[in-house]
Protein backbone atom coordinates (compact mmCIF):
# COMPACT_ATOMS: atom_id res chain seq x y z
CA UNK A 1 0.00 0.00 0.00
CA UNK A 2 1.55 3.71 -0.78
CA UNK A 3 1.33 6.65 1.04
CA UNK A 4 -1.96 8.58 1.92
CA UNK A 5 -2.15 12.00 0.65
CA UNK A 6 -3.55 14.10 3.92
CA UNK A 7 -5.40 16.22 1.76
CA UNK A 8 -7.34 13.33 0.63
CA UNK A 9 -7.83 12.30 4.13
CA UNK A 10 -9.40 15.15 5.23
CA UNK A 11 -12.11 15.50 2.42
CA UNK A 12 -13.05 11.76 4.11
CA UNK A 13 -16.18 12.00 6.47
CA UNK A 14 -15.03 10.60 10.18
CA UNK A 15 -16.81 6.88 9.38
CA UNK A 16 -14.47 6.46 6.17
CA UNK A 17 -11.81 7.70 7.95
CA UNK A 18 -12.51 5.41 11.10
CA UNK A 19 -13.15 2.27 8.33
CA UNK A 20 -9.78 3.43 6.75
CA UNK A 21 -7.96 2.70 10.66
CA UNK A 22 -9.85 -0.47 11.14
CA UNK A 23 -8.15 -1.51 7.75
CA UNK A 24 -4.79 -0.21 8.45
CA UNK A 25 -4.78 -1.72 12.04
CA UNK A 26 -5.58 -5.16 10.52
CA UNK A 27 -3.06 -4.54 7.54
CA UNK A 28 -0.65 -3.93 10.49
CA UNK A 29 -1.81 -6.69 12.05
CA UNK A 30 -1.12 -9.28 9.13
CA UNK A 31 2.62 -7.62 8.41
CA UNK A 32 3.76 -8.25 11.74
CA UNK A 33 2.92 -11.80 11.39
CA UNK A 34 4.39 -12.52 8.23
CA UNK A 35 7.44 -10.94 10.01
CA UNK A 36 7.50 -13.30 12.78
CA UNK A 37 6.98 -16.23 10.13
CA UNK A 38 9.45 -14.61 8.30
CA UNK A 39 7.41 -13.45 5.71
CA UNK A 40 9.25 -11.88 2.49
CA UNK A 41 11.38 -8.82 2.93
CA UNK A 42 9.01 -6.50 0.61
CA UNK A 43 6.39 -7.25 3.77
CA UNK A 44 8.82 -5.96 6.33
CA UNK A 45 9.15 -2.62 4.66
CA UNK A 46 5.72 -2.38 4.64
CA UNK A 47 5.22 -2.19 8.24
CA UNK A 48 6.70 1.33 8.32
CA UNK A 49 4.54 2.65 5.45
CA UNK A 50 1.64 1.35 7.40
CA UNK A 51 2.31 2.95 10.72
CA UNK A 52 3.07 6.05 9.06
CA UNK A 53 -0.27 5.74 7.32
CA UNK A 54 -2.04 5.26 10.62
CA UNK A 55 -0.88 8.06 11.96
CA UNK A 56 -1.77 10.34 9.36
CA UNK A 57 -5.41 8.83 9.75
CA UNK A 58 -5.38 9.92 13.30
CA UNK A 59 -3.62 12.89 13.16
CA UNK A 60 -6.53 13.88 10.44
CA UNK A 61 -9.08 12.38 12.90
CA UNK A 62 -8.18 14.35 16.15
CA UNK A 63 -7.24 18.09 14.04
CA UNK A 64 -11.27 18.15 12.70
CA UNK A 65 -12.15 16.89 16.07
CA UNK A 66 -10.69 19.91 17.76
CA UNK A 67 -11.42 22.62 14.43
CA UNK A 68 -15.13 21.40 15.65
CA UNK A 69 -14.34 22.08 19.20
CA UNK A 70 -13.18 25.35 18.90
CA UNK A 71 -15.99 26.56 16.36
CA UNK A 72 -18.34 24.81 18.95
CA UNK A 73 -16.86 27.07 21.81
CA UNK A 74 -16.03 29.84 19.64
CA UNK A 75 -18.87 32.47 21.33
CA UNK A 76 -18.77 31.03 24.76
CA UNK A 77 -17.33 32.95 27.99
CA UNK A 78 -15.09 30.40 28.98
CA UNK A 79 -12.98 27.42 26.96
CA UNK A 80 -12.20 23.78 28.10
CA UNK A 81 -7.96 24.11 28.84
CA UNK A 82 -7.02 22.10 26.02
CA UNK A 83 -8.35 24.39 23.68
CA UNK A 84 -6.86 27.57 25.58
CA UNK A 85 -3.07 29.02 24.44
CA UNK A 86 -0.56 27.39 26.00
CA UNK A 87 2.10 30.06 26.54
CA UNK A 88 3.91 30.12 29.91
CA UNK A 89 2.68 29.45 33.54
CA UNK A 90 3.83 32.55 34.81
CA UNK A 91 1.92 34.11 31.42
CA UNK A 92 -1.09 32.27 32.32
CA UNK A 93 -1.05 33.20 35.98
CA UNK A 94 -0.49 37.38 35.51
CA UNK A 95 -3.22 39.27 36.01
CA UNK A 96 -5.18 40.34 32.87
CA UNK A 97 -5.00 43.89 31.59
CA UNK A 98 -8.29 45.10 33.14
CA UNK A 99 -7.29 43.80 36.92
CA UNK A 100 -4.01 45.24 36.38
CA UNK A 101 -5.19 48.89 35.94
CA UNK A 102 -8.14 49.04 37.96
CA UNK A 103 -7.56 51.42 41.27
CA UNK A 104 -8.12 50.84 44.54
CA UNK A 105 -10.80 53.25 46.85
CA UNK A 106 -7.96 54.71 48.34
CA UNK A 107 -5.65 55.25 45.11
CA UNK A 108 -8.98 57.33 44.06
CA UNK A 109 -9.46 59.20 46.50
CA UNK A 110 -5.78 60.16 46.86
CA UNK A 111 -6.08 61.12 43.28
CA UNK A 112 -9.57 63.22 43.91
CA UNK A 113 -8.41 65.07 46.71
CA UNK A 114 -4.54 65.36 46.01
CA UNK A 115 -4.39 66.16 42.01
CA UNK A 116 -1.69 66.69 39.97
CA UNK A 117 -0.27 70.32 40.22
CA UNK A 118 -0.23 72.06 37.18
CA UNK A 119 2.28 75.28 36.51
CA UNK A 120 2.53 77.96 33.90
CA UNK A 121 6.35 78.05 32.26
CA UNK A 122 6.89 81.51 31.24
CA UNK A 123 8.65 81.56 28.04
Amino acid sequence: MARIKVHELRQKSKDDLLNQLKDLKAELALLRVAKVTGGAPNKLSKIKVVRLNIAQVLTVISQTQKAALRKAYKKKKFLPLDLRPKKTRAIRRRLTKHQASLKTEREKKREMYFPMRKYAIKV
